[in-house]
């Protein structure tokens, strides 16, 4: 039986209701008499993701507290693996098929070429904001400045705040999640940016009185835009323009990482303008600097993009394909790109999930057909087991 927390559905068929009662029913295995489980079979002690290779397919590996504040203090983690995280008192990450095939991608790339742009696509709950957030850890470990959106759909679906924009006329500004964007951006950077130094390449005037001065580092330039919010989405279009030319002009390595890509392609937003009619994504300050970044006229960097079903505004969305998510003038911007699908667990990924559960005491073994009860209930979808093991 489960030893703090059941299974449980919203709705309960007869096969999961005879699987209930037969666990119920069945003689618990002494905690003493279990099994000793060994570590290497699902765990890996090398947390560096540069040597992540084959060897460490399907075994967790641990991020550091420090690099977990530093990657997804702003977000980037799916919220039942945060309650996850918190529970277990660590960070763990599965090594992937798609986070090493990525990571592979990366290091054999040839970076004086345009930006090869990567997109993530799969149904629901497969994997693919966790096999960012590996690829994501990997630039963190070898010298990419990261350009992370943690969820686009947050911006076109819930915004803090509206605001007409001052600057450009029709356009509506989203002033606190750019601020909170420059924060994130800045968590994630502010080592590297302080090594390298990177200037800005011109003056930027916000106001009569308000300017930043050609030669101000990049964090002046951020914090500037944390500071004074109504210049910040401002602030995010001029500091991912000087990201672009920097990397083009080898001062920097860049890594652009967006979750939920396709929001930005949405017929409509749930914010609604002056004429109390539904906007579209193309007039939100925020969207054009990172369609900008996304486009190919640059070098040194690389884009890795999720679509998700989930990430558009209204409606049932009926395939998980990036040529319908992303509909035919998305499309085109990021033709060409790598798509790299992201799938359901293979076993061997499932008996490790299945082991590191039972090794937090998560849950606790059955005697009888307890592994293949879950794989069937689950279909070895990694969100779906996570919610079929949740608290109550």
């Amino acid at each position: 039986m489960l030893a703090r927390h059941s299974l449980k559905l919203p709705r309960v068929s007869k096969v999961y209701s005879a699987y209930c009662t037969a666990v119920a029913e069945a003689t618990v295995e002494s905690q003493y008499n279990r099994p000793t489980l060994v570590p290497t079979d699902y765990r890996t002690a090398e947390t560096n993701t540069d040597k992540h290779s084959k060897v460490h397919e399907a075994k967790f590996y641990t991020i550091s507290p420090e690099q977990k504040k530093q990657l997804f203090s702003g977000g980037g983690l799916p919220r039942q693996f945060e309650q996850q995280v918190k529970t277990f008192t660590e960070a763990c990450v599965m090594v992937r098929p798609t986070g090493l095939e990525l990571i592979n991608y990366i290091r054999n790339t040839d970076f004086k070429r345009p930006v090869i742009r990567y997109v993530l696509y799969g149904d629901n709950g497969v994997g693919k904001t966790l096999t960012m957030a590996h690829v994501l850890h990997y630039g963190l470990q070898n010298g990419f400045l990261l350009v992370h959106v943690p969820w686009v759909p947050n911006w076109m679906k819930r915004p803090k705040e509206t605001a007409n924009a001052a600057s450009q006329e029709g356009f509506i500004d989203l002033p606190f999640d750019a601020a909170a964007w420059l924060v994130h951006f800045k968590t994630q950077n502010a080592d590297l940016l302080s090594k390298l130094q990177l200037k800005t390449s011109k003056d930027y005037v916000w106001s009569k009185r308000e300017a930043t001065p050609a030669g101000s580092t990049l964090l002046e330039l951020v914090e500037h835009g944390i500071t004074r919010i109504k210049f910040a989405s401002e602030t995010v279009s001029a500091l991912l323009s000087e990201l672009k030319q920097h990397a083009s002009e080898e001062h920097c390595k860049v890594m652009v990482a967006i979750d939920g890509f396709n929001a930005f392609y949405h017929p409509e937003t749930r914010i609604f303008g002056d004429n109390k009619q539904r906007i579209t994504p193309d007039r939100i300050t925020l969207t054009q600097p990172f369609l900008d970044i996304t486009n190919y006229n640059w070098t040194n960097g690389v884009c890795i993009l999720t679509v998700d079903k989930i990430g558009m505004t209204e409606g049932y969305m009926e395939s998980y394909m990036p040529r319908y998510l992303l509909g035919k003038e998305g499309f085109e911007h990021l033709d060409p790109f790598v798509p790299v699908r992201v799938e359901n667990y293979t076993d061997k990924e499932f008996a490790s999930c299945i082991q590191y559960y039972l090794d937090r005491n998560w849950i606790q073994k059955t005697p009888e057909g307890f592994d293949e009860q879950l794989k069937y209930l689950s279909n070895k979808n990694p969100y779906t087991l996570m919610q079929l093991t949740r608290s109550l």
